[in-house]
């Protein structure tokens, strides 16, 4: 198997062990709700200055299983994007929060975690990940964790062992950076720890009988931008001169929104 194919088979593994490894809380009578990742471009999100004074975004080209960011004379090949997540819930509209408190019905949990979501590049739209039984009811936000593994913890001993290279880790991107037709491979890591909760407008409205598929996007077109330019992603790695800009951007970069056709673009408020 080649390199690509491996990886390839790699992220869909990744995805298939994110469903099994769901855990659903509440359920009974009502509809259910599917999580799916994308890793697209938001329209009209992304504008960085260019020399001229203008407004210029990287562009973003679909090639096989791999997504290619242009800007300038560089470009970023991807070729794996995964991200460790953790405390996947949604939060029900009357409630405050989500609370440790269970099963005082303030949430429906996708998955404690920690798992490993695998977001789907090239030609892929979205990749399904986990669906749960959801109560008849209105839901207005997802909450959940960017998570840095904890080597500490009997509990996440598991995951690191079937997952080696995420020790003391949370995202991990692999791919090729190239700098005026210079190429080189680069393996770039992060110990971003995140919460993160994005407000759903107007509320999910799940109805009994009925599915509802909600998208959790990380626009990874914008991640290895600094002002008008592509950096190198290794020199974002720990301790690299552009690690804060590009933990900045991957926290900037981080949007959920109900996506019931699978498309990466928000049902309400984009265009595909």
């Amino acid at each position: 198997m080649n390199a690509s194919k491996l990886s390839a088979a790699r992220r869909t593994a990744a995805v298939v062990a994110l469903v099994g490894a769901a855990a659903c809380s509440n359920s009974g009578s009502g509809g259910n709700v599917t999580l799916s990742l994308s890793a697209r471009q938001a329209p009209g999100a992304v504008a960085a200055p260019s020399v001229t004074g203008g407004l210029a975004g990287p562009a973003v080209l679909a090639a096989g299983d791999s997504t290619v960011i242009a800007l300038g004379n560089d470009t970023v090949i991807l070729r794996s994007v995964d991200v460790v997540l953790r405390k996947i819930e949604l939060k029900r509209l009357e409630a405050s929060s989500c609370d440790s408190v269970s099963g005082n019905g303030d949430c429906e949990e996708f998955e404690a975690g920690p798992v490993l979501a695998s977001f789907p590049l090239g030609t892929a739209n979205t990749a399904a990940a986990v669906t749960v039984d959801a109560p008849a009811g209105q839901y207005d936000q997802l909450e959940f964790e960017i998570h840095k593994t904890d080597t500490t913890s009997s509990q996440e001993a598991a995951f690191i062992a079937a997952n080696p290279n995420f020790k003391a880790i949370s995202i991990r991107v692999t791919g090729t950076f190239s700098h005026s037709g210079t190429r080189s491979d680069f393996v770039y890591t992060s110990d971003l720890d995140a919460s993160e909760e994005v407000a759903f407008s107007p509320p999910l409205d799940v109805a009994a009988g009925t599915g509802a598929n909600v998208t959790i996007r990380m626009d990874v077109s914008t991640w290895f931008v600094n002002g008008g330019a592509l950096v190198d992603p290794a020199s974002a790695n720990k301790g690299g001169p552009n690690e804060g800009v590009v933990k900045n951007n991957i926290e900037q970069s981080v949007d959920a929104f109900e996506d019931d056709n699978h498309d990466g673009h928000d049902d309400h408020h984009e265009g595909s």
